[in-house]
């Protein structure tokens, strides 16, 4: 949209003309003043366009115009040489001065900064003029949140409709799905995660490197057409391109993290980043007593190549990025014993067990990506991305329990008090397995952009994945309880799958000049060859975001999200693959609001949703620990409704802290059950958490974090049992995270600029979670739910350096 410029006359009379011409010679204007333009492009520090910036002349406020929606603007004005104001309201107020006329492909690269409001500051979230329905987070929180390993998923556990109820595992769920209904993306390139880990403890650490992240884009429900094809949510993450030297070196006592960048010259960035975690110490506070060896690795590296050459007037007009990944974990525990009490006040029941035997699993993941980047024209962009991962698994494990389980006194004054005085049960549990398990998956995608119009930009893009999949199962388990042996499960196979799919995309994104109304709406279509499914996913968002004195917008989206089956639907519990086995299919409608609130003289953003999700050709899954079983069938039916709210800022003046509450009640319908709609395993009805910075008024150098999540208790029932399936509640998760820092100037020395102490205490109230249950039957027939706790407070203690 282009301002109202100075009044041009064509055709007047002619005492006019000379009564005009006399007045702007007064005024020292030239109403003959040769016309022209400034063009040129706005870019934020990552290369991407900004839409909606304000461009205007500092001389003379009235002449200016605002960038499209693919950061290109035209200025014209009178030749000569300016002072402009570029203004966004999340990348702040920015000036350039002496800027002459005639110039194009001027390039503008606008950093996101501070808005103020009565001096005091707050971090945009939020690009307020785009219909991205992302919810936005600062990056520096995910370093900075006090965590067990400092794992970048445990942020995402902030946030509304996101759940998870394990310390030591980086799966979540969103909206009462479940962690492989979630779209993970580092530059547009897809990343995946370890098939084989049963428990949270023989996890490694999330793919993303918090150290490396420059932007995070976190999609619970409703996002466009051109993102791939999940059920739950999308993580679009963006590693930096640094402009100077950067790095941290980091250590603790769960293990230390290293990375660097920097800018080698006009057209190389470069960054490295290692993490290692060593969780010994941690698990040592678990119930389960014995020798725990774990070691997680993982080094990345990420370039960026300016590839427009000299002669280029435009900056990364082809430009090239390159992922490397490399991750090895392995984990080694021979558990010994464990104690558990359980039970009620009336009632306390202990099971004391003793083990003999040992876990191992052994994994090495290499995952590489390529996206590269080419400017046609000002209006036409084009993306090649290509990605392959490999991965080779290996579990063993050979644990057998022996186990006592009988009623405690709980009298403080008998005699026999805290002493087993009836035995209910005697057993022996027994877990074997040898699992193998190598995996390739490669992706290409073509994506394209084309600027219709100042107002409207028309994206379309194709893809090409393929699959293949090694797996040898080896395993059972039983358990000899009360004079009774139970097989839990039994599986021998050895599956080789090789599946390939075509994608494909179609979208337009429209505004209006005025900026109150924007509609995005796409197709997406999928096959795959395994079950020879064509699949069609129409979505469609509009934004509306009227003219208030308080900024306030609106949003609805509804879509179709298709899931076609990977490998673990597929497999069904006994470990075979089915042949007829379709894609999930959900009906996203969701509801949305935001608002700029002003409290204490400082602005905060409202935000909340409601959303309902209606699931067809659902697969029906248990879960065990953090490992999902399928039932390798569609013949289930399942629905989700709820409500997020949100609302962030400077609760404390220099800091980011936010609030979050979600109500989620998600239902499945299994055809065979005959028990109409019961809960789902990942039904946590009520999700709360919070994110809060605090620093000493006279002293912002030290400094305190906190992180706190509540969650109701998931659904749960017996195994093997169909009739009993989620029946039972869970109990609640809790937990309190609190990090203590103090950072030391180090302006005299050669290479470090900073040096950090910080102290963190991990479940601060010594909360007893509990992950999972252990079903035992009693001489009485009756069966026993033994719960699994999580682990115990813990004071971990961490040095950094920033140079």
């Amino acid at each position: 949209m282009i301002l109202p410029r100075p009044l041009q006359i064509s055709k007047t009379p002619d005492q006019l003309k000379h009564l005009i011409f006399l007045i702007l010679v007064l005024s020292n204007v030239s109403l003959f003043a040769q016309q022209d333009i400034i063009e040129g492009r706005i870019v934020d520090d990552q290369g991407e366009p900004i839409p909606a910036v304000n461009v205007i002349v500092k001389s003379d406020r009235t002449i200016g115009t605002i960038s499209n929606a693919n950061g290109y603007f035209i200025l014209e004005i009178n030749s000569g040489t300016y002072d402009l104001i570029f203004s966004h309201v999340q990348y702040g107020m920015h000036e350039l001065s002496d800027i002459p006329t005639g110039i194009s492909d001027f390039i503008v690269t606008m950093k996101p900064e501070a808005t103020q409001l009565e001096d005091v500051q707050v971090e945009g979230q939020r690009a307020k003029d785009a219909i991205d329905p992302a919810t936005r987070l600062d990056p520096k929180s995910a370093q900075n949140l006090p965590s067990a390993f400092g794992d970048f998923n445990k942020v995402l556990l902030t946030l509304p409709g996101v759940a998870g109820n394990n310390e030591l595992s980086s799966a979540y769920n969103v909206r009462g799905g479940n962690f492989d209904e979630n779209l993970v993306y580092v530059n547009d390139i897809p990343v995946y995660r370890p098939f084989l880990a049963n428990a949270g403890r023989q996890e490694g650490l999330s793919f993303i490197n918090p150290d490396l992240v420059g932007d995070i884009n976190f999609y619970a429900g409703g996002w466009e057409s051109k993102y791939g094809d999940k059920l739950s949510s999308s993580l679009n993450i963006d590693y930096k391109e640094p402009e100077s030297l950067e790095g941290q070196i980091n250590f603790g006592l769960l293990g230390g993290t290293a990375f660097i960048g920097n800018r080698v010259d006009d057209n190389i960035q470069y960054l490295f980043g290692a993490r290692h975690r060593d969780s010994r110490y941690l698990l040592n506070t678990l119930e389960t007593e014995g020798q725990y060896l774990p070691s997680y690795t993982d080094a990345q590296a990420f370039f960026t190549f300016d590839l427009s050459g000299k002669n280029s007037q435009q900056i990364n007009r082809t430009k090239l990025n390159w992922l490397l990944a490399y991750g090895r974990n392995r984990y080694l525990t021979l558990p010994e014993s464990q104690t558990t009490e359980f039970g009620s006040v009336s009632q306390n029941l202990r099971v004391q067990t003793a083990f003999e035997g040992r876990e191992r699993l052994d994994y090495d993941t290499y995952q590489s990506g390529f996206n590269l980047s080419h400017r046609w024209s000002n209006k036409f962009l084009s993306r090649w991305i290509f990605s392959g991962v490999y991965t080779s698994e290996r579990e063993n494990y050979n644990v057998e329990g022996a186990y006592r389980i009988c009623d405690v006194d709980n009298n403080p004054g008998s005699n026999s008090f805290n002493e087993c005085v009836v035995v209910r049960g005697i057993g022996t549990n027994f877990n074997y397995g040898r699992n193998r398990l190598e995996a390739q998956i490669y992706n290409t995608e073509w994506r394209n952009e084309y600027l219709l119009s100042d107002w409207s930009i028309l994206e379309a893009g194709i893809g090409y994945n393929r699959n293949i999949i090694n797996d040898e199962l080896n395993e059972y388990s039983f358990l000899d309880s009360a004079g009774f042996v139970s097989i839990n499960e039994s599986t021998f196979n050895e599956l080789d799958l090789n599946t390939t799919s075509l994608t494909g995309y179609l979208q337009t994104t429209i505004f209006t000049k005025d900026s109150m109304h924007a509609v995005n709406v796409g197709i997406r279509l999928n096959h795959l060859d395994y079950n020879g499914e064509l699949l069609f996913s129409p979505r469609l968002i509009y934004r509306f975001k009227p003219n208030w004195d308080r900024e306030t917008s609106f949003r609805v989206s509804v879509g179709k999200y298709s899931q076609p089956p990977f490998y673990r639907e597929l497999r069904d519990q006994t470990g075979a693959l089915r042949d007829n086995v379709e894609a999930q299919q959900s009906l996203h409608i969701i509801g949305a609001m935001e608002r700029v609130l002003s409290w204490w003289n400082r602005p905060f953003l409202f935000s909340t949703e409601v959303y309902y999700k209606s699931l067809d050709n659902v697969i029906a899954y248990d879960i065990d620990n953090v490992r999902l079983r399928y039932f390798a069938n569609n013949d289930a039916k399942a629905i989700a409704y709820g409500f997020d709210f949100r609302i962030n800022g400077e609760f404390i003046p220099g800091t980011q802290s936010w609030f979050s509450l979600g109500i989620l009640n998600t239902q499945e319908d299994i055809a065979e059950d005959e028990k109409g709609f019961i809960r789902r395993p990942s039904d946590q009805r009520i999700n709360l958490a919070f994110y809060f910075e605090d620093h000493l008024p006279n002293d912002p150098s030290m400094r305190v974090y906190v992180n706190t999540v509540f969650g109701s208790g998931y659904p749960l029932g017996p195994p093997n049992e169909i009739n009993a399936r989620n029946i039972f509640s869970g109990d609640e998760y809790y937990r309190v995270d609190i990090g203590l820092s103090k950072s030391f100037k180090l302006s005299n020395h050669k290479y470090l600029r900073t040096l950090w102490l910080r102290a963190e205490v991990l479940n601060v109230l010594g909360a007893d979670n509990t992950l999972s249950y252990s079903w035992i039957q009693d001489v009485t027939g009756a069966q026993l739910a033994i719960p699994n706790s999580l682990s115990a407070r813990f004071l971990n203690f961490r040095i950094s350096a920033d140079f």
